[in-house]
């Protein structure tokens, strides 16, 4: 849907700029997770930003604000508020930014792909010309809707990537492998086609596996990848149910003959093998098809899709038949046998292999790992990670708010701060301008610090008055997570030294 941009937001924002003190000139505000909710995860990774810039701030108020009639857009802003909450004391202020005609504000911000500790900053936002300081907080809504999702699946494909890597690293696994390992399943399962885009980035960050198409356009749109230079993200060929129904239940057999002699005789081709009887794949069919799989170049990836993914993948102690009790993987070596790493872990022939992508989130990607382990096999198996992981999440995962830190009125500068004494301490926030530092390889807050302070802050300008000012590139945020190193401590608040008039 398009609509006039400064409809983007919660009714309640509309009538602030009547609600500030007389004479405000400017405020000054800033985008900071505040509190974890995810166990052993003290640090959000910073990503989405520039799209939203680009996407919003740029081509949707250009094209749907400031090139419309400036009569059209102001008549489809009363009609709105008129019909809703009654009628605005002036409307004159949304008139003036149309004569303007950019946004007049300055947004500062970490390096995308930094991995920021709770209660530090990555963006700061503040009008440059002083009757628009309302523009600042009218931008909260927006900017809090779109920048969580990628900043929250971007953080936990980072954990996927530590997960998987150290595990490859115990069991002797090509490191090469792990950047296909959590493939990125969650399109269908997303609450928009916008959430799976961003959230699909998020994942392309860390990895290079993906079924979520536009993801790639995205980064090539926005974060100046190119698929024809690099590798942005790539899948396989798969199978899904209706094909396999269609082969019929007693064809079953030929259908996966068919499939990796005729259909696919090269390369990797995933099938998925619970459509009927997931055992009787594993033992019968594949032995069956042995000499064929192993003679071909190319892998058969086995894709179960139901059932309990570690008893499906590791085996059921407690299983009623020997091939529960087994599992995939070692019913796969069974028939195709493979090596034993340099850590001296099972691994199976290249020409085979298994995917699981039901309900896979990181606990369960972590049990599959240990218990493949502790039977003696390599970290082998390919996550397709949907959106069991990615769409149990809110705002709140990290926290993420935006909150106004420093004001002035009158041309004098005002510190201001949230504190509610009926709050556990989630909700402080910091004060006056802001400052980030990085000390001892981590980021550091040091609030209420002056204006030279702040200009040296490693929040560094990236969009202001209607132009993208710093633009990453994917290589470049890959680059430094892939670089991010794990002896970060938690950042903390810390006061600044005497402010100097």
């Amino acid at each position: 849907m398009k609509t006039n941009p400064f409809l983007l937001t919660d009714y309640y924002k509309v009538g602030h700029i009547f609600q500030y003190p007389p004479h405000t000139t400017l405020v000054y505000s800033n985008l900071t997770p505040r509190k974890s909710r995810m166990q052993g995860v003290d640090k959000m990774v910073f990503f989405g930003l520039q799209y939203f810039i680009k996407e919003y701030l740029i081509t949707y108020f250009n094209e749907n604000f400031f090139k419309q009639p400036k009569e059209k857009v102001i008549s489809e802003y009363k009609r709105r508020i008129r019909t809703s909450i009654g009628d605005l004391p002036d409307y004159s202020h949304i008139e003036r930014l149309h004569d303007l005609g950019y946004l007049p504000v300055e947004i500062k911000a970490l390096p995308e792909g930094s991995l920021i500790p709770m209660r530090v900053p990555c963006i700061t936002v503040v009008n440059t010309l002083p009757e628009f300081y309302w523009v600042t907080n009218f931008l909260e809504t927006i900017l809090s809707a779109i920048i969580w999702q990628p900043c929250t699946s971007a953080t936990i494909a980072f954990q996927y990537k530590k997960l998987l890597t150290r595990y490859a690293a115990e069991t002797g696994v090509p490191a090469d492998f792990v950047q296909w390992q959590a493939h990125d399943f969650s399109f269908r399962g997303m609450s928009s086609f916008e959430s799976a885009l961003l959230s699909g980035m998020g994942h392309l960050t860390s990895f290079s596996g993906t079924d979520t198409v536009p993801a790639i356009d995205a980064l090539e749109q926005y974060y100046r990848a190119d698929a024809e230079k690099e590798l942005v993200g790539g899948s396989v060929a798969a199978t899904e149910h209706s094909v396999m129904c269609s082969g019929s239940k007693d064809g079953e057999l030929e259908t996966f003959k068919r499939l990796i002699t005729e259909v696919y005789p090269s390369g990797i081709v995933s099938i998925v093998s619970d459509t009927w009887d997931l055992w009787r794949v594993c033992t019968e069919y594949l032995t069956a098809l042995r000499d064929i799989v192993i003679q071909r170049n190319g892998k058969v990836v086995i894709r179960p899709d139901s059932g309990d993914p570690v008893k499906i993948i590791c085996g059921d102690p407690r299983g009623k038949t020997i091939a529960e009790q087994k599992g995939v993987v070692e019913l796969l070596w069974d028939i195709f046998g493979g090596s034993i790493t340099a850590t001296g872990y099972k691994l199976l022939d290249p020409h085979i292999g298994a995917i699981y992508g039901d309900s896979i989130n990181l606990e369960r990607a972590e049990a599959i790992c240990k218990g493949l382990q502790e039977k003696g096999f390599a970290s082998q198996v390919v996550f397709g990670v949907g959106s069991f992981t990615y769409q149990y999440n809110t705002r709140d995962t990290f926290g993420l708010a935006m909150k106004a830190t420093y004001v002035e009125i009158e041309g004098k500068g005002r510190d201001i701060f949230k504190d509610p004494v009926t709050d556990d301490g989630t909700k402080k926030s910091a004060t006056g301008l802001l400052q980030v530092k990085i000390e001892n390889g981590q980021y550091v807050l040091f609030d209420r610090v002056n204006r030279v302070q702040e200009k040296e802050s490693a929040l560094q300008t990236v969009f202001k008055n209607g132009n993208i000012i710093k633009a990453y590139t994917l290589a470049e945020i890959r680059k430094r997570l892939n670089e991010a190193s794990e002896t970060y401590e938690n950042g903390k608040i810390h006061s600044a030294p005497t402010k100097v008039a």
